[in-house]
């Protein structure tokens, strides 16, 4: 009889009571033999040097071990962590039959052409079947993500909402197939942070909305112009850097009074918009700037850490994201609160709320990722808030000269 695929877990947990954890496991092992799809469940003890157990469920074929892990897999992970303690190690592999079930003349796949042996590459994940893709089915890789609770997005935005330092952590330790990765995770919420926060319908779709009626008379007209004919009296325009010699030649080169005054009446031509605008998109990069020099700090703040550059960077990447996603969600709550017409009182205290929750997840996210007790913890994180501050002035800054130049 031809057996099924086989998923396998292999459990260490070094502080948890190995006869607990057993009888914790037995009993978990047990409800999943009447699982469909499921052809049998057995747990042993490891073999290994360290006390451990070795999870494995029998499958009746490789749809049903493949609907498994795309779901049933991560919860059954969260549920032995649970029995064992945050410091769980677990190590999974999947178990197939080594026999080709691809349709005729499917010898290779289409995506990489490495050899297939069943119905998915095994270099590169993508199904063997060859066949017509439906509207359904681009929808649901649009935005499956999104609508679906076991997905890596919601995965990873509940631990970088609420449990700080949990996903660098976790990144940290091997634990990486059920989150978003660092990066794309980062740029999703500064994209989302960026359409929330400067976004305007009204401006971007204009032929969508009905043009607003000025009241204005043609005395107010012209009074308005002869207003907007003083600010742009080029006298408001004049600089006097006679200072400047004492300045680097590089600098005195570049911050010249006549560069400075055309600048000032391209700013004064539309009361400054376009300004706003080139400093919002310079922004991100400012930012990023930002990411490589805060992680330069922490690799001096704990240089006994035997962490690479690259961890420090993934710290403050994950609280990047964690930091937009909350500016987000202020945002939007006070646009709702405003849209319903309630009090602002109402509005208020959320916002305040979690800003001061925001330091307070930073130096919980200190504390979980690099151990660290507690007076040694709040002595770096002071440090680091007054390295923060002032390396975000510096990169505010140099976001807010590119913009200015920009408008020459």
């Amino acid at each position: 009889m031809r057996n099924g695929p086989i998923y396998e877990n292999a459990v260490f947990a070094a502080s948890a009571d190995p006869d607990q954890l057993g009888e914790q496991l037995t009993g978990l092992v047990d409800g999943y033999r009447t699982d469909a799809g499921i052809a049998d469940a057995r747990l042993f003890r490891s073999d290994d040097d360290e006390p451990g157990f070795v999870v494995q469920l029998s499958f009746t074929s490789n749809e049903a071990i493949d609907e498994f892990l795309g779901g049933r897999a991560t919860q059954l992970e969260q549920e032995i962590e649970a029995f064992g303690g945050e410091d769980t190690l677990q190590s999974t592999r999947v178990l197939r039959e080594d026999q080709s079930q691809n349709l005729p003349g499917e010898s290779h796949c289409r995506n990489c052409g490495a050899p297939l042996r069943g119905q998915y590459c095994g270099q590169c994940g993508q199904r063997a079947r060859s066949r017509l893709i439906s509207l359904w089915e681009l929808i649901r890789d649009a935005f499956g993500d999104l609508f679906e609770l076991d997905s890596r997005l919601w995965q990873t935005l509940i631990p970088l909402l609420v449990r700080p330092g949990r996903l660098t952590f976790d990144y940290l330790q091997g634990k990486r197939a059920r989150f978003m990765p660092p990066f794309r995770m980062y740029l999703v919420m500064s994209l989302l942070f960026f359409l929330v926060a400067f976004f305007n319908p009204r401006e971007e779709f204009a032929f969508l909305y009905e043009p607003e009626i000025a009241a204005e008379s043609d005395e107010d007209r012209e009074f308005d112009i002869s207003i907007a004919d003083e600010d742009l009296d080029e006298t408001d325009c004049e600089f006097d850097i006679g200072d400047i010699e004492h300045w680097p030649e590089y600098f005195q080169r570049r911050l010249t009074e006549e560069r400075l005054a055309r600048i000032c009446r391209n700013m004064q031509a539309d009361d400054g918009a376009s300004f706003v605008d080139k400093l919002v998109d310079s922004i991100p990069a400012a930012l990023i700037i930002l990411l490589p020099l805060m992680a330069l700090a922490l690799q001096i703040l704990y240089p006994l850490s035997r962490r690479y550059y690259v961890e420090h960077l993934l710290f403050f990447v994950h609280f990047h994201a964690f930091f937009f996603l909350i500016l987000s969600l202020q945002i939007l709550w006070a646009r709702l609160i405003a849209a319903l017409g309630l009090n602002e009182a109402i509005g208020v205290l959320p916002i305040v709320a979690s800003s001061f929750y925001i330091p307070v997840y930073l130096f919980k996210a200190m504390r979980r990722v690099y151990g660290q007790g507690f007076f040694m913890t709040f002595f770096k994180y002071s440090v680091l808030l007054v390295v923060y501050t002032a390396g975000f002035g510096l990169t505010m800054l140099l976001a807010l000269l590119t913009a200015a130049f920009s408008m020459e």
